[in-house]
C-alpha cells in the first residue's frame, strides 16, 4: 500500500504541467482563462525572455495557437500606396493584399501564407480585425471588407470561401467585418449582414448555408460583436449582440428565442455578452449596459437591471469584460478600468494605471476608447495595456494590485492624438503571442 502511494506521488510529480493552445479569439473556450499551470509569478529583471519574432503588416487581429503553429492575419499596403490621412475616411479606395500568415510556434519560421486582393474603404483601416478560428484541421478567416476563407491549417490550400458583400449583398460595416467566427458542433457561424442574414450559419467543411437569421435595423449596421454561445433555459442558446438589440436563439436552426433592446453609441455593439450563473451582461459606448436575468426552465429572459450612463455600470468599447465571482471587470469608454457588481450595476472602483500608465482622476479625458485585455491564470490576472505593456494583477471588489508590469511592444497605431496597440494577445505554450502593425513577438512565461 505505502509502494503503491509512493509511487502514486511520485507520478503526480513527474506528470508535466498542463498546457493549452490558444485556437481562437479569447482562448479555447472564448472565455478569457489561460488554464495552463507552471507560468511565471512575476517576470525576470529585464522582463520576459522574447523567443522570436516575424515581420508582419497591419491589423487588428489577434494571432491564435494550435497544433505547434501560429496563425495570424495582416494587410500590406500596394506600391505607391498609403492610407488616408483622416482615419475616419470611408470613401477613398485603398489597395491592398491581406494574408493569413502561418508560423511555427517554437522558431517563428514561416511555415505558409496565403494571399488575396481587397480594396479597403474602412475607418481605421490598418488591416484585418478577426482572430483566425482553427479547428480539426482547418483555419476560417474573415478579413475587414467581407472576405471569409477556410484553409487547410497545415498547408494553406483553400477549401471553401465566402464573400459576404457579393454572396449576401452585406454592405461593410464603418470599421469593417469584425465578428469573429464560431465553430459550433457542425456550424460556423458568422456576422454577415446584409438583407436577412445577420446571421449566417454555414456547414464548416463545405461552406453550404445551413441557415441565416435576422435582418441589420439598417444596410451597413450589422455590428461588430462575435457570435457567442451559451448554456440557459436548458438548451444551448446563441446570443447576437446587434446594434439595437441583443437577442438570443437557437444555434442549430436560427430560430429567435428572446430579443431585449439595446443601442449604444456609432452602433457600436463590440463586446462579446458575458454569462455568469444565471445574469447575462452586454454593453457598449454611450448609455449602453443591461443585465438580464436568464430562466432556468426556458430560454427567456427578464431585465435585472440597466445602467444609466452617470453613476452606474460600464461602458466598454475594444473590449469585452471579464467576470469574476459576481463583479465585471472592464475598460470604461473614458479609459479607466473599473470594477461593477453584476447584480446591482454598482461601481465599486476604477484605476486608469492598468490601461494608460498613468494616475487619473475619474473625470480625465484624454483616454477615450481606452482599452486592456483580461486573462485569468489561477488566482491573477494577466492583462495586456495599449501601451503594448503586460500586467500581472490581482483584482477583487476592493481594488487592483499591480503584481509586476513589463513593457512588450511598442504601439504603432494612432488614436485620439496618442499610439496605441488594440490587439488580443495569444497565451500558448507557457508564452504569450504579441503582435502590432510591424512584428509578431513571442516572449515565454514559463516559471
Amino acid at each position: 500500500m505505502r509502494r503503491s502511494l509512493i509511487l502514486a506521488v511520485s507520478l503526480i510529480a513527474a506528470a508535466p504541467a498542463l498546457a493549452d493552445d490558444w485556437p481562437q479569439w479569447m482562448g479555447p473556450n472564448r472565455d478569457g482563462i489561460w488554464r495552463e499551470t507552471g507560468v511565471l509569478e512575476k517576470f525576470p529583471k529585464n522582463g520576459p525572455q522574447q523567443l522570436w519574432t516575424a515581420e508582419i503588416g497591419g491589423g487588428y487581429a489577434g494571432p491564435a495557437v494550435a497544433d505547434g503553429k501560429v496563425y495570424v492575419l495582416d494587410r500590406v499596403l500596394a506600391k505607391d500606396v498609403k492610407n488616408p490621412s483622416n482615419p475616419f475616411d470611408t470613401t477613398t479606395p485603398v489597395h491592398g493584399v491581406e494574408r493569413v500568415l502561418c508560423f511555427d510556434s517554437k522558431t517563428g519560421k514561416e511555415v505558409w501564407k496565403h494571399e488575396y486582393s481587397v480594396e479597403y474603404k474602412v475607418s481605421y483601416g490598418a488591416g484585418p480585425r478577426c482572430t483566425p478560428t482553427v479547428h480539426e484541421g482547418k483555419v476560417y478567416t474573415l478579413g475587414s471588407m467581407g472576405d471569409l476563407y477556410c484553409l487547410d491549417s497545415s498547408k494553406g490550400t483553400v477549401l471553401w470561401k465566402k464573400d459576404f458583400k457579393t454572396d449576401y449583398m452585406a454592405k461593410t460595416p464603418v470599421w469593417g467585418f469584425c465578428g469573429h467566427p464560431l465553430v459550433y458542433k457542425n456550424l460556423l457561424i458568422c456576422l454577415v449582414g446584409g438583407g436577412k442574414s445577420l446571421l449566417v450559419a454555414f456547414d464548416k467543411n463545405t461552406g453550404k448555408e445551413v441557415w441565416k437569421a435576422l435582418s441589420p435595423a439598417s444596410p451597413g449596421e450589422a455590428g461588430y460583436a462575435p457570435p457567442t454561445i451559451i448554456e440557459a433555459g436548458g438548451v444551448a442558446q446563441l446570443v447576437a449582440f446587434q446594434p439595437t438589440a441583443v437577442t438570443g436563439l437557437d444555434p442549430m436552426t436560427g430560430a429567435k428565442f428572446w430579443s431585449v433592446p439595446i443601442a449604444p453609441d456609432h452602433k457600436m455593439s463590440i463586446m462579446a455578452p458575458q454569462k455568469s450563473g444565471d445574469l447575462l451582461f452586454v454593453a457598449g459606448a454611450g448609455k449602453a449596459a443591461v443585465t438580464l436575468k436568464l430562466d432556468s426552465a426556458k430560454p427567456t429572459v427578464t431585465e435585472e437591471w440597466r445602467g444609466d450612463g452617470k453613476t452606474d455600470g460600464v461602458y466598454p468599447v475594444n473590449m469585452t469584460p471579464f467576470i469574476d465571482n459576481g463583479t465585471i471587470y472592464a475598460v470604461d469608454q473614458p479609459g479607466m478600468l473599473r470594477a461593477i457588481d453584476l447584480a446591482t450595476g454598482k461601481r465599486l472602483w476604477y484605476a486608469f494605471e492598468p490601461v494608460i500608465e498613468q494616475n487619473q482622476i475619474e473625470a480625465f479625458k484624454g483616454a477615450g476608447s481606452g482599452t486592456a485585455f483580461i486573462v485569468k491564470n489561477g488566482d491573477r490576472f494577466f492583462l495586456f495595456n495599449e501601451k503594448g505593456s503586460l500586467i500581472i494583477a490581482k483584482l477583487s471588489p476592493q481594488g487592483y494590485t499591480e503584481i509586476d508590469k513589463a513593457k512588450l511592444l511598442e504601439p504603432t497605431s494612432s488614436a485620439f492624438g496618442r499610439k496605441v496597440v488594440w490587439t488580443y494577445p495569444a497565451f500558448a505554450d507557457k508564452c504569450i503571442y504579441v503582435r502590432n502593425d510591424k512584428e509578431l513577438i513571442c516572449f515565454s512565461l514559463a516559471k
